[in-house]
């Protein structure tokens, strides 16, 4: 394990949970003691218990992507292909909580976070989208309050994609994939594509979010782009990219990167201790155990 990560990371080597997957993502660990993840391409939410097997819990999930849990335990889950963010009721049932703005489609909501107040925050990238679908007409990160109420957070974004609070949630996180279509082109030639980084975010009380910068550069010309993020209890940033989980200080500087054998798209928080990290990485899930605990999903009570 190289210098910056020795302090970091207590596994020696990923292990490999399951494979055999279209494309893993959305990981999250449930307080009754097991992971769920979606697999986007196939349509499916997949449970998966410690030394155990996986097992569908969902079909035709509308290309599922991010996925939390509300102050009450209610999954909640952005539903790509369905143009919506929905939640989970105690009888199975999924109401959509985020569906259109002013009358207008939601573009295709990626991931998801709840604060400690019960607000959902949820980003939204127009990039997937064909020209002539996209009704808002930008990408940006959603906020859906306590109480309901949906309102754009922020429009300040290019490509949001993974997003996390820091531990006091005074700052919100948010990964930058890329430009447009001409970081794609510069990836296939090997090129660096030099749009790819964090945004951050002053939060205030109210969930209001200002004082947008760059938080952290993740230029690249490798395969992968800033994804998925979690934060743990010390501050520190590990957001997914190219060659695998660059880990951050909370001043941005990068300690290392934590490579796995595919390159992953997100990452969790899990265990008992919160010091298990599940990597869903393109046809499998990898876990390994780090020295601090991360920051777990907020649930009432």
């Amino acid at each position: 394990m190289a210098n910056g990560l020795s302090q970091i990371v207590e596994s020696s080597r990923p292990e490999r949970l399951a494979t055999g997957f279209g494309f893993t993502e959305g990981p999250l660990w449930h307080p009754e003691g097991y992971w769920l993840f979606v697999d986007i391409r196939r349509n499916l939410i997949h449970r998966l218990a410690p030394g155990g097997r996986p097992e569908i819990v969902r079909e035709n999930s509308g290309s599922s992507n991010g996925m939390t849990f509300d102050l009450k335990g209610r999954l909640i889950i952005c539903e790509g292909d369905n143009r919506q963010v929905t939640r989970r009721e105690e009888d199975g049932a999924y109401t959509p909580i985020a569906q259109r703005l002013g009358g207008k489609r939601i573009n295709r909501p990626n991931d998801v976070v709840c604060r400690s107040d019960g607000s959902i925050f949820f980003t939204d990238p127009g990039g997937r989208l064909p020209p002539a679908e996209q009704e808002l007409g930008f990408s940006g990160v959603h906020r859906v309050g306590p109480r309901g109420g949906h309102r754009v957070a922020t429009r300040d974004t290019e490509y949001p994609n993974g997003l996390a609070f820091s531990p006091d949630e005074r700052l919100l996180y948010v990964a930058i994939t890329r430009l447009d279509d001409r970081c794609l082109a510069e990836k296939e030639r090997g090129e660096v594509c030099a749009h790819q980084f964090i945004r951050v975010f002053d939060v205030a009380p109210n969930g209001t979010l200002s004082n947008n910068r760059i938080f952290a550069n993740m230029f690249s010309a490798a395969d992968g782009v800033p994804d998925g993020m979690k934060v743990d209890v010390e501050g520190r940033v590990y957001c997914t990219g190219p060659e695998g989980c660059w880990v951050f200080d909370p001043a941005g500087n990068h300690l290392g990167t934590i490579r796995l054998p595919e390159i992953p798209a997100n990452c969790a928080w899990g265990g008992p201790d919160h010091r298990t990290m599940l990597f869903t990485a393109r046809t499998s899930v990898y876990s390994m155990r780090m020295k601090t605990p991360g920051i777990p999903v907020h649930r009432a009570g």
